[in-house]
């Protein structure tokens, strides 16, 4: 097997979060974006430790698992989905399975793994869209979209998203118009030199508040109040509270504030789950899918089981959505974030719930975790995608307590940290996954650990 060379094969099986795995001259290849029988004719991209990765070529012979056409026109360009082309029920089987596979890989005694738990909504889910300006072939027409799959460049302009409210489309369209017949041009990553960089939509799914946040470099001046106004004439389902202009120089393709102003109304939208009411701000995070929200915080409140006098620590807290859960069945409940503005959130939702038994700290839970006077009964965690730091894990289990918690979106960096919680005395009791993201390759998992006792290190 060499690099550039050809091979046709069949895809045996679909590793998380989108590898298929193709056997070629008794060995491996990995090639991303498949479905599990699908024949595939691909080229051999790099090889590594005696496995390749290849680049899919054509698909000679769909699966039996495909349909026969995908729900949304853009599957296949935009890089947002990846199994839009296979049915919900079969995305929520290869989730199941892609989870307990690396559960099972680390997890050596017996444990209730309680399957998969689907997401409310299939279509139409996504509360939150950053959709980037740019063109899908070079000095090509305005676009605004998602980026085409594969590249770091090009842009699918996504008018008909199938996993976004209408009104999104809505928005879109009529900022890609606007900007086309003005004739303005967007922000080059290459010669860093242009005006126009994202398209920030947010929506409360109980409340259907939108938020609107253009996102643009200082390098030209424009008066938006039209383009406001363009906005706020569209019939829409939802009600815009706000319309917002950032301007972001970060030589970075992040969305990002150095200055941002309010073209319209708030800066700030309104959300409920389980009961609770959320004042989101344009960056703060909040999970992208509401109802599906509310189906992984009852689950995970449901595993933290009885906290009646019981100080709880919510690590990686965001904007607090778990943490005021608990509150009012909690003793104490405390709130570590390393961003400033999600604590800030976190402590005007506190009031907003009438919640005055929560704590919020902002900083690296590495740094801030020794200075915390209290000391939990009971630990969540909520970390980003590439799970805890192994110095702040370490403190973590240092602790000692009889419960742990851990939320994860990665189920790869959720088994790195679980191989040395389970070699420091940790014991899993159950595990679920929880769809939050149908038609793509991502998933939840929440897992509730019981302290055992030190284990010897070998």
């Amino acid at each position: 097997m060499k690099k550039g060379q050809v091979y046709e094969g069949i895809v045996e099986k679909v590793q998380f979060p989108n590898k298929g795995i193709i056997a070629v001259e008794d060995k491996k290849v990995i090639v991303k974006n498949a479905v599990e029988g699908q024949k595939l004719r691909f080229s051999i991209n790099k090889i590594r430790k005696g496995r390749g990765e290849g680049r899919v070529l054509e698909v000679l012979e769909k699966s039996p698992l495909e349909l026969d056409s995908p729900t949304c026109i853009h599957f296949g360009s935009c890089g947002g989905c990846t199994y839009q082309n296979i049915s919900y029920e079969e995305q929520l089987k290869l989730k199941e399975r892609q989870v307990k596979e690396l559960l099972d890989s680390v997890i050596k005694d017996e444990y209730v793994f309680e399957g998969i738990k689907r997401s409310p909504k299939q279509f139409g889910y996504r509360n939150k869209m950053e959709y980037s300006f740019g063109d899908e072939v070079k000095d090509g027409p305005l676009m605004l979209g998602m980026h085409k799959r594969g590249s770091f460049h090009d842009i699918v302009t996504v008018s008909d998203c199938q996993i976004v409210d209408k009104d999104y489309n809505r928005i879109l369209a009529c900022s890609l118009n606007y900007f086309k017949e003005k004739g303005i041009d967007f922000y080059h990553k290459m010669s860093h030199k242009g005006y126009l960089r994202h398209l920030l939509v947010r929506r409360g799914e109980q409340t259907s508040e939108l938020l609107i946040n253009l996102v643009t470099s200082s390098q030209e001046e424009y008066d938006l109040k039209e383009f406001a106004e363009a906005l706020l004439r569209l019939e829409l389902d939802g009600n815009i509270v706000g319309i917002l202009h950032t301007v972001n120089d970060s030589l970075a393709d992040v969305v990002k504030s150095d200055e941002t102003f309010i073209l319209y109304g708030q800066d700030y939208f309104y959300e409920k789950l389980l009961g609770l009411k959320f004042k989101i701000s344009p960056f703060s995070f909040f999970q992208t899918n509401s109802l599906g929200a509310e189906v992984l915080y009852d689950t995970a409140r449901e595993y933290v089981g009885t906290t009646q006098d019981k100080t709880i620590f919510d690590l990686y807290s965001g904007t607090g959505t778990i943490a005021q859960m608990l509150a009012p069945v909690a003793k104490k409940v405390v709130g570590v974030e390393i961003v400033e503005e999600a604590v800030e959130a976190a402590r005007v939702n506190a009031k907003l719930n009438e919640l005055d038994n929560c704590e919020f700290i902002a900083g690296d839970v590495l740094k801030v975790i020794d200075s915390i006077e209290d000391k939990p009964d009971l630990i969540v965690l909520d970390p980003p995608r590439d799970g805890i730091h192994p110095k702040a894990l370490d403190k973590i289990i240092a602790y000692g307590v009889d419960r742990l918690v851990y939320i994860s979106c990665k189920p790869t960096s959720l088994v790195r940290d679980l191989e040395v919680l389970l070699e420091r005395g940790y014991q899993v009791e159950k595990a679920v996954a929880v769809d939050m993201f149908a038609g793509t390759a991502n998933v939840e998992s929440v897992i509730l650990m019981q302290y055992c006792g030190e284990k010897k290190k070998n």
